[in-house]
């Protein structure tokens, strides 16, 4: 009786006054003792006020009950679905949405419902998968800002392929520790692409040659990557590049000059298919038949695997002799060695990458020569 004494007041009462009354209402069906028939109706009129005309009354109810477990779920989901304003309550807040509802909301949903989603205290993995996917720069902002959400691997890497290129975005992922090493390498692509877009650097420098700096400074970046992560993210990282089509010669022989030994070898074991440990064998005490027949194996040419050679014999030399730097040393001799009779183009254009990953070296060097020389001046 009271439930429809309540329903025939709310047909002529003013907006504001049933908006007054569904909070009550709803803070009544929490906090009060009732008994199962006066809670069966409480609900049923709360029910009824999900089709109110006024969004003031839908609001009203929403602040009241969207936070807590014991609200009915069928009023919660449909307040969910309501207009902004509204939704925001029980998107954010109640504790009854599930993760396929989660999810469903976020497909079917406004930019705005994704990103009350990403506000939630806490975001499961699948909920993140999704909003990773699917989410704007603003919706993967406030997920990745999110200490409550639990973001897999893939979902990271989903969000540098999608998103990379916006900076603030590219700078919380690397910022995390768990982002997969595959991922970091996209985002300094995204970075090479962002420094080859800039109007200054593509009024200054000459197209090609603009291409091949954001090329080797891709390549650079992931070679420094390679040397700092774990055995297993390396296989990882190796057969990203690999099915991307980076594993060229230039980057294999930046990686082998600068010494990174692991990633080297993991290279040329998913290259070739062979047993690891006979790849590892070959490289660190084969002979010199044994070494270039595994190099064309990997599909490197008979004109440059001499290079190879001569590069894996440098290596070994250079990692007898801890004082050295392995890189200036081992690219200074290669090209001592092979400069002036480098006939194929395939090796003159790996000769001056060499060159100029030696200069490099060298300036860096003369960098640090120079800081440590006014320290001990000062």
């Amino acid at each position: 009786m009271i439930v429809e004494a309540f329903l025939r007041w709310a047909e002529t009462a003013k907006a504001g006054d049933r908006a007054r009354a569904a909070n009550a209402l709803g803070r009544a069906y929490l906090q009060s003792e009732m008994a199962a028939a006066e809670r069966a109706a409480a609900e049923m009129a709360m029910t009824f006020l999900l089709d109110d005309p006024s969004p003031k009354v839908r609001l009203a109810l929403a602040e009241a009950i969207a936070w807590s477990p014991d609200a009915p779920r069928a009023v919660i989901l449909s307040l969910a679905a309501d207009q902004p304003e509204i939704a925001c309550h029980a998107v954010t807040c109640s504790p009854l949405l599930l993760d396929a509802e989660l999810v469903d909301l976020a497909a079917s949903g406004s930019d705005v419902t994704r990103m009350l989603i990403a506000a939630r205290g806490t975001i499961s993995r699948p909920v993140s998968a999704a909003l990773a996917e699917i989410g704007e720069e603003e919706t993967v902002l406030c997920l990745l800002e999110n200490d409550g959400a639990v973001i897999a691997p893939y979902s990271l890497k989903r969000i540098a392929e999608r998103l990379g290129h916006h900076c603030e975005i590219r700078n919380l992922l690397l910022d995390r520790e768990d982002l997969p090493v595959d991922a970091r390498q996209l985002l300094t692509q995204h970075v090479s692409v962002a420094l080859c877009s800039l109007p200054l650097a593509q009024a200054l420098i000459d197209p090609s040659r603009l291409h091949r700096i954001s090329r080797e400074a891709n390549e650079a970046a992931i070679v420094s990557i390679a040397g700092e992560i774990t055995s297993r993210e390396i296989s990882d990282l190796v057969e990203h590049l690999r099915a991307s089509g980076h594993l060229t010669p230039s980057f294999l022989m930046h990686a082998l000059c600068s010494g990174k030994v692991e990633f080297f070898a993991s290279a040329i074991v998913n290259l070739t298919g062979c047993e690891e440990r006979r790849v590892r064998s070959i490289l660190a005490t084969g002979r010199m038949h044994a070494v270039r027949a595994l190099y064309e194996t990997a599909g490197l040419s008979r004109e440059i695997s001499a290079l190879f050679v001569e590069a894996t014999l440098l290596w070994r030399d250079a990692s007898k002799n801890l004082s050295a730097t392995m890189l200036g040393d081992v690219c200074g001799k290669l090209l001592e060695k092979f400069r002036r009779h480098a006939t194929h183009g395939a090796q003159r254009e790996l000769l001056e990458m060499i060159e100029r990953l030696h200069i490099a070296e060298q300036r860096q060097h003369a960098r640090a020569y120079a800081h440590v020389a006014s320290l001990a001046a000062a």
